[in-house]
Order: C-alpha cells, then structure tokens, then sequence
C-alpha cells in the first residue's frame, strides 16, 4: 500500500518551523523543544525547519521494503540501510532555491558538492545524484566502495543483460548437471530448484537427520509431508519401504533425546561444516507435472558424491585466506567448530564459486564488476547456512538467507540453493540479475516517488529529468566541474584526500556503536571478492578500525569517529557548510562517545528532527520498547554564530516512547555539545540522563 499527499500539503510540511520561546532550564524536555527557531544566519534551510510529519509519513512505508523504493542501491548485500525518501528530504533542504526544496521537485543540488564519509549502502550518493550534486563516497571497507562504483558507473541494461547471459550460459553449461534431478513421474531431467538437508546428531546408538518439522510445503487446504521412518514426501507419505536406503532417523527439532537409547541428542562438531548435514528432499518443477518434492533418489546421491569427489582439487590457495577470524560475530561460527569459510559451501556451491571466478577473467570494465557483485551477493542465497522457510503458506520455498537475523545462525533444515537453476527462482542468478541489476539499472534511468495521500492511499510520480548514475572523477579538479559525477575512497574517512573547504555538505549515517559488526559480518563476501576482482581494491584490512563498540569494552568507536568529524569540518565550507547524519541508541555510552567526539571536533548542534525509520520487527532493535525513530541531527562548525543559540538545560530523558527519547536525546546533545563538561562529566551525565529517565530499565 503505497500512498499520496497533495502538493499543497508538501509545501506546508516543507515550511519553515514555527518560532518557539526558548524556556528556561527544565526538569524534563517535552518533545516540542526540539523544534529550534529558525536563525536566519547563512541561508542554509535545514537550519530552519523539516518536513518532519511528511517525511515520517514516507519513511513508515519504505522500512518494510526498502530494496523495493531504491533498486539501484541493493546490488549487494551491505547492512542497516536507511531509508532512502529521509536522505532525499534532508538534501532538499539544502536547496538554494526554496521552491526546489519541494520533495517531488526535480534537482536542487546543481553545482553542490556532498560528502559521505562513511557511505556504507550508498544511499547518500544516489539521492544526492539524482538531484544533481557530485558526489564524494567514502568507506574502511572495500565492499561498499566496489557496490558504489558498480551501481553509479554508467552502463547500458543491454551491455550489462548481453554479459550476464554469457556468464550464466557459461556456468551452465559446466555445472548444470550437478544441480538436476528427474521427475519422479515421467522421469525428465529437470533443473532442482534446491535441496533440503537435515543436521545429523548424534546420540549412544547411532545417528539421526534433524529437521525443523515433517510438513515441508503447505498449498490451499493440503500439507507436502516427510515420513520419519521411511522418508517419501507427500499428502499420505507413511510407507514401510524406504525410499533410498537410509541409516539414520528422521526427527524434528523439538526432539532432543533418543527414544531408544535415551542419550541426548549432540551435534556432531568434529566434522566440517558442510559435512554435518544430510539430503532429505529435493524440489523441482516439471514442465509437464509442475512443482514436486521428491525423496533424494541414488542419481541425486550421485551427483552430490561426484562433486564431493572433485572438492580436494579445487584450488583455493592459499587456504590460510580463508580462515575465519575470532570477531565479535564471526567467533560463533567458531565455538560452533567452524575455521574456514570454505567449510560453509557444500562440494556443488564451491564448484560454482569456482567456475564463476573463473569466468570472470572473460569479461572487464563495468560488465565484469557487475557481475562479480552479483555472484558475490549470490552466496548469501547458496551457502549451507541457509534455512528454509518454505512451509509457510504465503512463502513456499522460500529461502531464509544467511543474515537474516545480521548474524551466524545454524539451520535445522539447510537450503542448498541451485545458483544456475535456467528458471527464475529464489536466490539464484536469474532472479538476482532481474531484481540488483535490472530492475535497479531501469529505476535509475527513471527515478519515482511515492505520494501519500489523506485517506493512507498512495501514486507512484516519476522524478522527470532525474537519473542515477555518471562518471568517475578520477580526482578533485575533475570533480569540481560538471554535474553527476562521483569521487570514491577506500580507506580511512579520518584522512581524505580532498582539500580544505571543498565541501558544501556532509550527509552520512555512522555505524550503529556495538550492535551489528559488519566489518566481521562482510568477510564472509570479501573472502571470495578477492578472488572475483582481485585488482579492483584492497579487500584484506584491519577490521578493528572500524567505528564500532565492543562487547569487552574496548572501542573503536570515539577515536575513528573523532578522526572523521575533524575531517568533515576541516572540508567543509565556512558559513554555510553542514553536517547532517541520522542516529538512536538506547545506551548512554553510545550517545556520550558522539559527544565526545562532536566536540573533539568543534561541531555545534543547529537543530534537531526525527522521523520513524525502523521496521518494527528489526533484528537491529530490541522487541520490546523497541527505537522506530532516528535522530537527524544537524550540526555547524564551531565558529559559525548560527550554532550560538542555547539549548536547554535537561534532567531525564523518557525512554518509554521512541520518538520522545529521540527528540530528547538530540536535545541533550546539544546542551551536552555547547557546555563545559569534561570528557568525564560528559559520560556521567549521559548516565544519569538515561538511566534516571525510565527507571534504570534502559541499556
């Protein structure tokens, strides 16, 4: 359900806030107080005021399916996206020209330099292009820069359609029949769509195959079951006559001792991962028969085994590569007995990975980087790690991929994907080409937005005369002249290429303090980009840069933070140059080392807005009491005499209510910004700010 809100409704939201007296200090701040008066200094609009209830509007839309409003910017997997219609509202408001900061007004931004320092998903550099700016993108990890220059460098669908065909008939016709199956009523060959494998435990008498449960497929009023004991699959599966020679049991996950033995149930670590499961169905469509599930029958066995075979002879040098490191996230796969990354891909997935580098060599320029995107994102979908979530009624065969929870998980019932399936299908080429690439290269060349209407109806209005996309400046100069263009850095954001006073704004998102670790998350793709583009960037770095928490207390946090804000106020330009970014965070340390570091670096806090911008249900945020909103928080260097005007003194801050903890912790920093707080009076006050606010329930 989309939505619509008339032009004449945009422009009021679009209005200046209204003027608010500045009260004396305050036990507590209602969340009217964030609303600052507009200051009339520099001409700069988002000091102003913000289209807040409009943009909130947009924003309660987008978050359930953000890749659908932004193709273009989920060629790969990248973690904690914002959503796209709040990055364009905040840029808008940039616009010299007032009537321009209308949300569904074409441009704005021509002749504007934008900086995002820690661009992550991008989403800053697409809707700053779009409406006419040159960008500058910069990121620690190389994943970010390479899906930017991907994504924006031109191409045409026809070049980048040609190039996949090619690769994907190539993979085919190397692979296809490690991944058939036949149809167990007329006996066709036929592409499987995937197989279903279940985890072997062990107990005192032998060995069994768990599975999530026995229905495996539910379609209108009938269940697709397994049979425990003999494994067939269908409506009535009971059968005394196996239906491949078995000598394990089949349980469902919520059994945990053997019947026979009464041993608890143990996984079986001492072998590698991929090793651990066993195949229990396998499904396919026949063009004559339609979608069936099929018992793994001894061809299907065989062409596992025969893959298996050619496993040791793969070349993966060096092996140490592939080790897996002990991070924050990455050290559950290590108490799980898990060393190597290879060990995740089953025999048929390593050969694909294989193949596809392999393959790769054929092609160069933006074809090439395209498509090794695309086969790198791909393993999300066709690793071991996948679970299957297909006996839902409204998802059958769906794949639960493997950060679906932004984390290691170990499924009962693993997917193992067919990546070169010659039909569409969850999580292979086919329909990852048509959803990264295709329908992201068409959204590109013809932008739309959604319009909300009174009655919560919505249109789509195409953005005329906006497009994604253009050149690489392959330095500043080059940069400064045209429109469109865009400037990419790998590496560290506290030391950027780019001279002083350059910059008109910096709009960005920081990583999110301790939460989700995507630098240790992502080298499960850098692993294998190294061998897709290994002369493209520099995939190997030191994670433990990264601006992020963690859980032993040590931080990275303020100091890379510290380094990055000094940055942007030294490229910024004086008088009217900003600095905008978007945060929330239930602990007090998160907000006092932003503090902290804001002040490190002279900033000062011009106003303040928030606006709902998480899925309810996010794996980011906790289930109950749960932050929907972020803080937009706009910011000055110090010198600049906008920044001047007081905020008020606080007490406590509610944490019973997202959108008031977040009005209230912006207007804490901004009091914490222009006081004289040490660095240690800073964080106590945030503690105490916190923690008094709703009874110490707050972390």
């Amino acid at each position: 359900m989309r939505a619509v809100l008339g032009e004449a409704s945009v422009r009021k939201d679009v209005s200046p806030t209204p003027r608010i007296p500045r009260p004396a200090p305050v036990r507590q701040l209602p969340m009217s107080e964030i609303a600052r008066s507009p200051n009339g200094a520099g001409g700069v609009g988002i000091d102003d005021g913000f289209p807040e209830k409009f943009v909130d509007g947009l924003s309660r839309r987008e978050v359930f399916n953000k890749h659908l409003f932004r193709p273009n910017a989920y060629l790969h997997k990248w973690w904690a996206r914002r959503c796209g219609s709040l990055f364009r509202a905040i840029l808008k408001q940039f616009a010299p020209d007032a009537e321009l900061r209308d949300y569904y007004a074409p441009g704005g931004l021509e002749g504007k330099i934008v900086l995002d320092p820690m661009m992550g998903g991008g989403t800053t550099l697409q809707e700053a292009m779009r409406l006419g700016a040159n960008v500058i993108g910069a990121d620690i990890d190389p994943i970010p820069v390479a899906q930017a220059r991907a994504s924006l460098s031109g191409a045409s669908l026809s070049d980048l359609r040609a190039a996949f065909d090619r690769f994907h008939a190539g993979l085919y016709a190397e692979l296809g029949d490690f991944f058939q199956t036949e149809c167990p009523r007329c006996a066709a060959v036929v592409d499987a769509q995937y197989a279903l494998h279940g985890v072997r435990k062990r107990c005192a008498c032998g060995e069994a195959a768990q599975i999530d449960q026995y229905v495996l497929r539910r379609e209108g009023d009938r269940d697709i079951r397994i049979c425990p004991d003999s494994w067939r699959i269908g409506e009535d599966a009971s059968s005394h006559r196996p239906a491949v020679s078995q000598n394990r049991r089949l349980i469902e996950k919520s059994e945990k001792t053997c019947p026979d033995c009464g041993s608890v149930y143990a996984d079986i670590l001492d072998a590698p991962f991929y090793a651990r499961y066993v195949p229990v169905a396998i499904a396919a469509v026949c063009a004559e028969h339609g979608f069936f599930f099929r018992p793994p029958s001894e061809n299907d066995l065989a062409r596992i085994k025969r893959a298996d075979a050619l496993r040791p002879d793969l070349d993966f040098a060096p092996i140490e590569d592939f080790a897996v490191n002990g991070g924050p996230k990455s050290a559950n796969l290590l108490r799980r007995g898990v060393r190597s990354y290879l060990d995740l891909f089953s025999s048929r997935q390593l050969l694909y990975i294989r193949n596809a580098a392999a393959l790769l060599e054929q092609f160069d320029g933006v074809e090439k980087l395209n498509l090794a995107m695309l086969a790198s994102t791909s393993l999300e979908f066709n690793s071991m790690m996948c679970g299957y979530k297909g006996w839902y009624a409204r998802r059958p065969g769906a794949i639960r991929h493997v950060f679906a929870l932004h984390a290691y998980s170990f499924p009962y019932t693993a997917l193992e994907n067919n990546p070169v399936n010659r039909s569409a299908s969850s999580g292979n080429l086919r329909l990852l080409f048509r959803d990264r690439i295709e329908r992201g290269r068409k959204w590109a060349a013809a932008p739309v937005e959604r319009r909300i209407g009174q009655g919560g109806e919505s249109e789509l209005v195409a953005m005329r005369g906006e497009t994604v996309g253009g050149a690489e400046a392959s330095n500043q100069t080059d940069l400064a002249s045209g429109r469109q263009k865009f400037m990419l850095v790998h590496g560290d954001s506290g030391d950027l290429p780019i001279a002083d006073n350059f910059v008109d704004m910096v709009v960005t998102d920081p990583p999110y303090y301790d939460s989700v670790q995507y630098s240790d998350l992502a080298a499960f793709f850098r692993v294998w980009l190294a061998r897709f583009l290994p002369g493209e960037m520099e995939w190997v770095y030191d994670e433990s840069q990264s601006a992020v928490a963690d859980k032993a207390g040590g931080s990275g946090f303020l100091p890379a933070l510290t380094g990055i804000f000094r940055e942007c106020a030294r490229v910024l330009k004086p008088e009217t140059g900003r600095m905008v970014f978007t945060f929330h965070h239930w602990r007090p340390e998160a907000w006092a080392g932003l503090t902290i570091a804001l002040k490190r670096a002279g900033f000062r806090l011009t106003n303040a807005y928030a606006v709902y911008s998480e899925h309810p249900i996010s794996v980011h945020i906790r289930n109950l009491n749960s932050i929907k909103h972020d803080s937009v928080l706009v910011f000055a260097p110090a010198g600049d005499v906008s920044a001047s005007a007081p905020w008020p003194t606080p007490a406590a801050i509610d944490t019973n209510d997202s959108e008031t903890f977040c009005r209230q912790c912006a207007a804490a920093l901004g009091w914490a910004l222009q006081s004289d707080l040490s660095e240690t009076e800073t964080r106590a006050a945030w503690k105490r700010l916190i923690r008094n606010g709703n009874g110490g329930r707050a972390k």
